[in-house]
């Protein structure tokens, strides 16, 4: 039985996800000859999805390379998995030469604009191919409006990988409780273990609880942290409200709850992944900063501070700026630098205890250019504007990971400044969703604006 479906993807998807070509089952996919020439000039810049185009025209080239001749290529070839093909057969990929297309009625008359050519090509397989459901993928909104606007009948964004359809039901990290804890425990069992306070108790008093979720209320006496779920229990880690806020690290204190529990989980050893999320002006970049010289120059628990971050598409490549790999990084991170001086714009000296600061703590800034393929020990790794991230560019830093390693991801899901992304498909949002249950991981999401009120009112009118 032939495939009811055929899907022509666009350049985004591939870049997006270049495996995607294994998430449409039994269905058939074309590629449009538009998009392999848009792959073939994006593969060799400088830029952070060079590697996601090369990463795509591998895939499509081992998927192809069993064709023996031109026309079976716009046929169409098996997808195979490693080789063999899966129990639920895969449907074929084609390649589309729609540079072929002439103009005729219906299509888009502007052919020099790639995403036109595109769509005329999925409305002359709709056109050809009438019995079959034609169906042009693209993460373009106005790619997509343009594409119904022009007679297709499907339009599709690509959703595989989005594990959340609303940002709002992205987990907070911390859960708000209206009335007293205490008051609805009726059985408890507390124990002590490694200086720590555990209340073990019903399930049914926080259902919906996942792993390291902070749990409060408003007495302003009880805080915790989830440490076990089971079918019929949930263990807390008792933290203590005055406990939480008297923390300090390197002179900093937290100003709300939020980053209370920012500061307990960047200084708690069993917690491998901190993830910070938060307005502009929110404090995940002090706050990360601060636990960071905590550790590295007083507790001597890690050797040095590793910070590193997507540049902005505006200039993807470093390697036009003057200097050393840390200097040419110094445009982009000059956030780590203004929060250094805050800190100590009280000290006599602040420039010298800013430069004593980056060279006690061996404050490194590193492109993720030059990330891949590392394994990074003994460091704590700051990831900076993490929501201009895709999921695939975040696991390449994440497995860099190794022994006595932290990595922090700090991001604003409001300040995309990826073409290819949305706070929906951001790889930050990606991590958060797939690390909740994981007992090394702890996300928060900061609430309040400290920067000034300035900033406080932008952020909320603007």
């Amino acid at each position: 039985m032939s495939a009811s479906k055929l899907y022509i993807l666009d350049t985004n998807v591939l870049l997006h996800d270049p495996k995607c070509l294994f998430q449409f089952k039994e269905q058939d996919i074309t590629i449009p000859m538009t998009v392999l020439e848009e792959l073939d000039s994006i593969k060799d810049r400088k830029q952070n999805v060079a590697a996601e185009a090369r990463h795509a025209i591998r895939v499509i080239d081992n998927i192809l390379s069993s064709a023996t001749n031109a026309s079976q290529i716009t046929k169409g070839v098996r997808i195979l998995v490693e080789g063999k093909e899966r129990e639920q057969k895969l449907g074929k990929l084609s390649i589309f030469p729609d540079h072929e297309l002439t103009s005729r009625q219906g299509f888009l008359p502007d052919i020099s604009n790639k995403d036109n050519r595109i769509i005329n090509c999925a409305l002359h397989l709709q056109a050809t191919f009438p019995h079959r459901q034609i169906v042009l993928v693209t993460k373009d909104i106005n790619m997509r409006l343009k594409a119904l606007g022009a007679g297709l009948q499907r339009v599709e964004d690509y959703r595989t990988d989005q594990l959340v359809s609303d940002i709002d039901m992205l987990p907070a990290g911390h859960h708000h409780l209206d009335t007293p804890f205490w008051e609805g425990v009726d059985k408890v069992d507390s124990f002590q273990q490694d200086g720590h306070t555990y209340h073990k108790v019903d399930r049914s008093l926080l259902p919906d609880t996942y792993m390291n979720e902070y749990i409060y209320d408003d007495s302003k006496d009880f805080a915790a942290r989830t440490v076990k779920v089971d079918e019929t229990t949930v263990t807390l880690m008792d933290l203590g409200y005055d406990r939480l806020m008297q923390q300090s690290c390197w002179g900093i204190q937290p100003i709300n709850l939020q980053q209370a529990f920012a500061m307990q989980s960047l200084m708690d050893p069993e917690v491998d992944l901190s993830i910070l999320l938060g307005a502009a002006g929110s404090g995940k970049t002090l706050i990360a900063l601060a636990c960071a010289l905590e550790m590295v120059i007083e507790e001597q628990r890690f050797n040095k501070i590793i910070v590193t971050r997507s540049t902005p598409p505006v200039a993807e490549d470093i390697g036009f700026l003057p200097g050393t790999e840390e200097e040419k990084m110094t445009p982009w991170m000059s956030s780590i630098n203004d929060n250094l001086e805050a800190m100590h714009e009280q000290d006599e000296r602040p420039q010298s205890s800013v430069k004593y600061a980056i060279e006690k703590a061996n404050i490194q800034f590193k492109s993720l250019n030059f990330i891949r393929g590392r394994s990074i020990q003994n460091a704590i790794v700051l990831i900076d504007e993490a929501q201009n991230l895709t999921p695939q560019q975040l696991k390449t830093i994440l497995t860099r990971c190794g022994k006595g390693t932290k990595m922090v991801c700090l991001g604003n899901l409001a300040q995309i400044d990826s073409n290819y992304l949305t706070a929906l498909t951001s790889g930050l949002t990606y991590i958060v969703e797939r690390f909740r249950d994981f007992e090394g991981s702890a996300s928060v999401h900061f609430e309040g604006i400290f920067r000034s009120r300035l900033a406080e009112y932008a952020e909320e009118h603007l």
